[in-house]
Parts: C-alpha cells; structure tokens; sequence
C-alpha cells in the first residue's frame, strides 16, 4: 500500500501542469458524479416505496376523491401529485357554486380536460425523477476524452523533450509517459462506474415512468366509471 501510495505521488510530481488540471477536472467530475449517483438512487428509492404505498391506499377508496376529501399530503411520491392534480381539476368541474353539493355526471368536455391534466402531470413528475441523469451522460462521455487528452499531450511532451535532448532510452521516457498514462486511468475511474450507475438508473427511470402512466390510466378510468353518464 506504501508503495503504492509513493509510486502515485512520484507520478504526479513527473505529470505536466496540462496533465495535474486535467487530473483535477476529472476528481471534480467524480465528486459530481458520485454525489448525483447517490441523490438519484435515494430518490428512486423513496419514489418506489411511496408510490406503492400509496397506490395501495388509492385502490382501498371507494371512490376516486376519497383520499382527496381526508385532506391528505404525501411529499416526495409522484403518484400522490398527479392524483392531488387530477383530484383538483376534477373537483374544480364538479363544483357548481359556494356551498353546493357536487355535481353527480361530468361532460365529455371535462372529462378530456382532465385527461389533459394528468398527461401533463405525468410528464413533469417524468422530468423530475430524470433530472441529473444528464450529468452522469457527460461524466460517461466525456471524462475517457479528457484522461485520453492529458495522455496524448502528456506523451507528446515527453517525445519533444526527448528530440530536444537527443537521448532516447527507457529511464528518460518512463517517468514521462507513466505520468501521462495516469490521466487515461482517472478518466476511466470517473466513466466506468458513472456507466454503471447511468443504466442502472435509466432502467429504474423507465420503471417508474411506465407506473406513472399505468397509474393515470387507471385513474382516468375509475374517474369515467363513477362520473361519465352512459347514453
């Protein structure tokens, strides 16, 4: 481990400036990238326990504004918004006036606009859950460019210096090209895992957006059963 230890920090003494601010670009990259890889998965995670929580409770009603009526609030679940947001439109349709009870049949007008409703609730909860994820797309990208970058420029320096001095063997070159090498390997520390964590979430993302959509269906459905007149 010493060893180690000392053979990185020989490493970076021979590496150019060019090569130490590229090194420094990619720890920020990582720090970025590490810090979104763990604020998404816990938001994932909180999404998928609060949506079945909640998508149990909502099939338990008996009617599609029961939970709506109780007045309650579920921060953080993208099932409790669109339901809140649909709820909301629907009771706005229903109302008459101050004071009166709610209508019994809603018009195919309202019901489309309601649709219309939960189609942009979904859409923007859809946004939500994907924030971020572009950070990790360019740490994946772009993070084996830039160590690849600090590579070529480093071992282009130590060709040059080589030709300068007219002296061409293994102890003039080694440091050189060992110190260049070390951004390829940064780089691919930062993308590999970043890769990782991208598809994993990406795969969760769709996960959570098919429920989303699943949920509005079945929404919209229980909303036209109890509300629609048939002809």
């Amino acid at each position: 481990m010493l060893l180690a230890q000392s053979q990185l920090v020989y490493i970076w003494h021979q590496a150019t400036p060019e090569a130490k601010v590229i090194i420094i670009c990619l720890a920020v990259f990582s720090i970025v990238a590490w810090t979104t890889m763990f604020a998404k998965g816990l938001q994932m995670r909180k999404a998928k326990k609060l949506n079945l929580y909640f998508d149990t409770e909502f099939r338990a009603q008996k009617n599609v504004l029961g939970i709506f009526d109780r007045r309650i609030q579920v921060d953080g679940c993208p099932l409790f918004t669109i339901y809140n947001e649909g709820s909301i439109e629907l009771d706005t349709r229903l109302k008459t006036s101050e004071g009166q009870p709610r209508k019994q049949w809603l018009s195919l007008k309202s019901v489309e606009h309601i649709k219309r409703t939960l189609e942009g609730s979904v859409a923007r909860e859809s946004l939500k859950l994907e924030s971020g994820l572009i950070l990790l797309a360019i740490a994946v990208s772009g993070a084996p460019f830039l160590g690849l970058l600090g590579t070529v420029w480093g071992v282009m320096d130590t060709f040059a210096a080589i030709a300068q001095s007219g002296k061409a063997d293994l102890t003039t070159m080694a440091p050189g090209v060992s110190a260049a090498l070390v951004t390829t390997v940064a780089g691919l520390l930062v993308a590999i895992p970043s890769m990782f964590a991208y598809n994993w979430l990406v795969h969760t993302l769709r996960v959570r957006t098919v429920e989303l959509d699943n949920f509005a269906q079945d929404l919209m459905s229980k909303l036209e059963t109890e509300y629609l007149k048939e002809e």
